[in-house]
């Protein structure tokens, strides 16, 4: 067994490997060697090529894109040690169990180990073993630690979920907050955040706190096409739910409810109706919220019910859906809750219920928030957003997409473009509202336009002399509601810009003046019933079209070495990896070796195991 030496000052980057090709781009050597993969996927290059030009780097890149491998090839490549932030223990503990099963020497320190497993890892770290080194950003940032790590060879800093760091983010962690002080404590290091969530005004505020606004910011796109999306009105919540889980039998699914109290009572729902369900919520022990996750981490089939507590560095590639029985906080933490479905590129399906009451919830949860008017302001107008997706005739994924700043054409995988809902003509509405909204000065919110069509004399309207408006009143046969949902359909649609970053004022877009002049319509959304939806048929991604005994067989064998290892099922194999095998059915260990996300180590730790069950189906 031989190691490799790495281009970065000759210190060995990983265990003991079977011997590798020494020849080629140093990048692509790890690429195959250690993670046995052929080629990079899109954005990764890069993103890893600006790392290991020593350039600060901003890398937005979908969930599943593999945002991982930009900072963990540019650390071989390298050599010295790499400082990886994370916000979670489960999430430090599985990559650092997936880098030492493909052979990288990987610790993380954490208050979930004893005192001498922590003491031990230091070892490892302080005399150059160590190549990647999680720290969660507590403990990153005390003076005992800093002080310890400036003494020792750091080549890059690596700042995973960067979202957190933002508190216009849908996940912000004050703790992330002292991360700024990194490029002053480690100038001559570079710098990488990676983040698959964040709008234009997050990523503004990633690069202007990490970064001090110089930095590399590189966005590959938000488009996850293999995720149906769908939005139902609430009607009968329960039975709506189970039957979506029904028509996804024996499949992995998360639900997110909004409280504690309604995660227990749903998994016990569908526990009853002969689902295998699980709760996980803040409010559980410990081990049982670990107990719950390593259950739905490892096995198939199995439903997690649970509030937002559950989700961030959950990798599971077989989650088929994720159903949301009451409003996210807004389309940043919507998408990323719905993009724990689908890892594997196989079709899932995420569906949303919604009514008014979720709107009135928000908005109170916002304005109980400790923060600032502004923060406030800005929630606010991120929710009407949100709320405009749901209320939507177009297409969701064009909606969404261009939330996060990317063109897109209808996607013919959402409910909207699938079984279009009830449309009406709305242009002569439209011009009532933007009537309305000009001649205020356009830069009011919708809530002052509503009450200027409807002519209500608050004291806002008469302090501004909005009374004597030409369009005040023009609206009073219309109720509130109804205007509301009309603004925020003209907001999705982008014929009004909201000003989320400003004060929250509505202005008249250009499509807006477009549809004013006559020369483009608007058709709003009219309200449907609840039914089932056809679903986009795709060819098998993952194998079962080829030989399902034989996939059922190697997941068994890979459900079997992971429990052995305390591990993930994924960080064994991955379901695309699996798949490969079973349309390849390599006869030997170098036709193994082809395979695609097989590396020397577990070609060197697993080849075999896998090989013989192979072995024993081509016989049977």
């Amino acid at each position: 067994m031989a190691s490799i030496e790495s281009h970065g000052g000759g210190q060995k980057y990983f265990m003991q490997n079977p011997a590798v090709t020494l020849s080629g781009d140093p990048k692509r050597r790890v690429l195959k060697d250690i993670f046995g993969f052929d080629d990079f996927r899109p954005g990764q290059t890069a993103a890893i090529e600006a790392v290991l030009a020593g350039r600060h780097v901003l890398s937005v890149m979908p969930t599943g894109a593999g945002k991982s491998l930009c900072y963990q090839i540019p650390a071989l490549v390298m050599g010295g040690l790499t400082l990886v932030v994370s916000p979670l223990v489960a999430l430090m503990q599985d990559q650092v169990a997936a880098l030492r099963l493909a052979g990288v020497t990987a610790d993380t320190i954490n208050s979930s180990f004893d005192r001498t497993a922590n003491v031990a890892a230091w070892r490892r770290v302080a005399t150059g073993e160590t190549r990647l080194l999680y720290l969660a950003p507590e403990r990153l940032m005390t003076g005992r630690m800093l002080e310890a790590l400036g003494r020792l060879d750091i080549r890059l800093i690596a700042i995973d979920e960067a979202h957190c760091i933002s508190q216009w983010g849908p996940a912000f962690r004050p703790e992330y907050e002292g991360l700024a002080r990194l490029r002053d404590l480690f100038p001559s290091v570079p710098i990488i955040a990676l983040t698959a969530t964040a709008d234009e005004s997050t990523r503004m505020d990633i690069a202007r706190q990490i970064f001090a606004g110089k930095v590399e910011t590189l966005v590959l796109g938000f488009d996850r096409p293999n995720i149906k999306l769908g939005v139902s009105a609430r009607q009968d919540g329960k039975r709506q739910l189970l039957d979506f889980v029904k028509r996804h039998p024996g499949k992995s699914g998360i639900v997110y409810c909004l409280s504690r109290k309604k995660t227990e009572e749903t998994a016990a729902f569908l526990a009853e109706q002969g689902v295998r369900a699980l709760p996980y919520h803040a409010g559980m022990t410990k081990e049982a919220r670990d107990a719950n996750q390593n259950s739905f981490m490892t096995e198939a089939g199995l439903v997690m019910v649970a509030t937002i507590a559950f989700g961030m560095g959950i990798d599971k590639p077989d989650v088929a859906y994720v159903f949301h029985t009451d409003l996210p906080g807004n389309l940043e933490a919507y998408y990323q809750e719905i993009g724990r479905a689908g890892r594997d590129g196989r079709p899932a399906e995420a569906h949303m219920l919604f009514g008014l009451a979720d709107i009135r919830m928000r908005r109170m949860f916002i304005e109980d928030e400790e923060s600032s008017v502004e923060h406030k302001r800005r929630a606010h107008g991120r929710l009407g957003t949100l709320i405009g997706y749901c209320e939507t005739a177009d297409c969701r994924r064009q909606i969404l997409l261009n939330y996060f700043g990317e063109d897109a054409q209808p996607c013919g995988n959402c409910d909207n473009c699938l079984d279009s809902a009830p449309r009406v003509d709305g242009a002569a509405d439209a011009r009532i509202i933007f009537a309305a909204i000009r001649q205020s000065g356009e830069r009011f919110g919708p809530a002052h336009i509503v009450d200027i069509l409807r002519g209500q004399g608050t004291q806002k309207i008469v302090d501004k002399g909005h009374d004597r408006l030409a369009s005040f009143g023009t609206g009073k046969a219309r109720r509130k509601e109804e205007w509301l949902s009309l603004i925020r359909q003209l907001v999705a649609g982008g014929f009004l810009t909201l000003d989320i970053v400003g004060h929250g004022g509505l202005s008249i877009a250009e499509k807006g003046d477009q549809l004013a002049l006559g020369t483009i319509g608007f058709q709003y959304r009219m309200e449907r019933p609840t039914a089932r939806r056809k679903g986009r048929i795709t060819p098998s991604e993952n194998g079962e079209d080829a030989d399902p005994q034989l996939l059922d067989a190697l997941k068994s064998l890979r459900l079997r070495l992971a429990k052995e290892r305390q591990v993930p099922a994924y960080v064994i194999f991955s379901d695309r990896t699996l798949a490969d095998m079973v349309l390849r059915r390599p006869h030997d260990l170098d036709a193994f070796a082809e395979v695609n996300g097989v590396g020397a180590a577990k070609l060197r730790d697993f080849g075999t195991l896998f090989l013989s069950v192979i072995a024993a189906h081509r016989l049977a």
